[in-house]
């Protein structure tokens, strides 16, 4: 009998809770939940598929493919759109945390949010080595906190910017620099897991 992993039983758990997410935006007629739930299945059977399809990519496509072949980083990406999801609407409930009920919620999901953007940045950096850009550790770090302010900079811009057409993204200046700390900390995080636990990769030199 074929053990499964624990890291594969997280991603097959997080989709089976956006499907379920998926039934209660029918139960609820909440097309913009059912667009999302579709779109977040789809996402999360994309490393659950692609390995088996493409064992092999390219060379020069592997470091940004790694992270997507590493299991141990998409449960981790797993458990936030998962739990993104679910905020928005928990399943078999009415509710909307996310943008209703509780809008304090989106602070979980700046910090898993946070934590993946920055792993997934980080394990990419450091597939470089195999294109023969030999970053030490000290870089990948440094150049990774850059790529991931940037990214984490241009989306809240982005939301300010569709405010005027998105009305329930409308959010102050103090909760955009509420939503870039938690973003951080989830950053930070993930730098502790990686330095501290080797998991889910390692940026020994």
């Amino acid at each position: 009998m074929t053990e499964i992993k624990l890291e594969r039983i997280v991603m097959l758990s997080s989709l089976f809770l956006v499907f379920l997410g998926l039934l209660t935006a029918l139960l609820n007629g909440r097309s913009d939940h059912i667009y999302r739930t579709l779109l977040a299945m789809a996402g999360l059977s994309v490393p659950l598929v692609l390995p088996r399809r493409l064992p092999n990519p390219p060379e020069k496509l592997r470091p940004f493919l790694a992270p997507v072949y590493d299991e141990k980083t998409m449960a981790v990406l797993s458990i936030f759109i998962a739990v993104h999801v679910s905020l928005v609407n928990v399943p078999f409930t009415g509710y909307d945390l996310f943008h209703r009920d509780w809008r304090n919620a989106d602070m979980i999901s700046h910090f898993l949010g946070g934590l993946t953007v920055w792993l997934i940045t980080a394990e990419i950096l450091s597939g470089l080595r195999s294109l023969g850009i030999n970053l030490t550790r000290g870089q990948i770090v440094a150049y990774s906190f850059v790529v991931f302010y940037g990214l984490s900079l241009g989306w809240e811009i982005a939301e300010k910017l569709s405010e005027s057409w998105i009305g329930f993204i409308a959010e102050s200046t103090a909760n955009k620099l509420r939503d870039l700390l938690m973003d951080t900390l989830g950053a930070l995080f993930g730098l502790w897991m990686v330095g501290r636990r080797d998991y889910p990769f390692s940026l020994s030199d």
